[in-house]
């Protein structure tokens, strides 16, 4: 793991602070893509590229929704090797992996300095890269997310609104809590190198997970009879729950599934068609157990577990 500073590379191992609680700073790439243009970035097919990971659940949002919208044809897409070590992110030709046909790369921090050269700051995924203009226009998952439904809509196969107007407010409200408690707890529990910060994060995300659990008890998804933005931005942190973030990151108080409504949730979600080509559990746990060298030095792999997504789960009574 490393970081850029004005440009030059440096290996770094350091993911808390000072008083060992994990910070995770903000998307410096913040265009947009717009269908008339007026940002300057058109929606137009083939114009962009998306660099990805399989195992990084930021990249996996905009996996899904670029399957669930059918963009597979108007975005081509590169995927990194699932262990990142003190080079970072680097183009593999392991199972899985596709390399940079745009840029030719090997490592995705290049992608970031033919963006801006004197860069500095975290290299991540997922990244959005713009052919004609030859840079970054976007690396911000819950943005680039956006785009896809929105912007991109004129070029999809499947016009279905992951946002819609009516519950705009609601999706923006659950969304807080689930980045924050959720998505980003599970870092906070992992990365955190003293005993209250580690144990406040482990709280913090178990009571929101007991409350999203209560919610789906009448109701299929999270907003209604029909997914939304938070059920998907949800959905990419359970399914790597108890493959990963139980053992390795010591959220074990429960797993997803011993919740009577998460746990269906979250077959239901996976059976979606398209879904499971987006989700790789070999590169998950590879990434993880193999690259966090600090909470797993042995960099051994577990075999297990075992989980059956395709399982029945009777959801669907839900939408009556």
């Amino acid at each position: 793991m490393g970081v850029l500073v004005k440009g030059e590379w440096r290996v770094e191992h350091r993911w808390s602070d000072e008083d060992g609680a994990f910070r995770r700073g903000d998307s410096q790439f913040r265009d947009w893509v717009t269908a008339d243009g007026s940002s300057g970035y058109p929606a137009e097919a083939g114009r962009y590229h998306l660099y990805v990971s399989l195992a990084c659940p930021w990249a996996h949002r905009t996996l899904i929704y670029r399957a669930l919208k059918g963009l597979e044809d108007a975005i081509s897409i590169s995927i990194v090797d699932p262990l990142m070590g003190d080079e970072g992110w680097r183009f593999g030709d392991g199972p899985g992996c596709i390399p940079d046909p745009v840029n030719g790369a090997r490592f995705l921090r290049e992608i970031y300095t033919r963006a801006r050269p004197d860069y500095s700051g975290r290299v991540t995924v997922p990244v959005l890269w713009d052919k004609k203009t030859a840079t970054i226009v976007n690396n911000e998952s819950a943005e680039i997310i956006r785009m896809f439904n929105d912007a991109f809509d004129g070029l999809a196969a499947n016009h279905v609104d992951f946002y819609p107007p009516d519950l705009r407010a609601r999706i923006d409200d659950l969304n807080a809590v689930v980045y924050d408690r959720v998505n980003n707890g599970v870092y906070k529990a992992g990365f955190a190198t003293r005993q209250t910060p580690y144990e406040r994060a482990v709280t913090a995300l178990f009571a929101t997970l007991d409350d999203l659990d209560a919610r789906l008890a009448d109701r299929r998804y999270l907003c209604g009879p029909r997914p939304t933005e938070v059920d998907w931005r949800l959905f990419t942190t359970l399914i790597r729950f108890d493959t990963v973030y139980v053992g390795h990151f010591k959220c074990n108080l429960m797993r997803i599934a011993d919740y009577p409504n998460l746990w269906p949730y979250l077959r239901d979600l996976y059976q979606v068609p398209g879904i499971a080509g987006t989700v790789d559990q070999n590169h998950i746990k590879h990434h993880y157990y193999a690259s966090h060298g600090a909470i797993n030095p042995t960099r051994i792999v577990p075999l297990g577990p075992i989980i059956d997504f395709a399982a029945a789960h009777d959801r669907a009574r839900l939408s009556d």
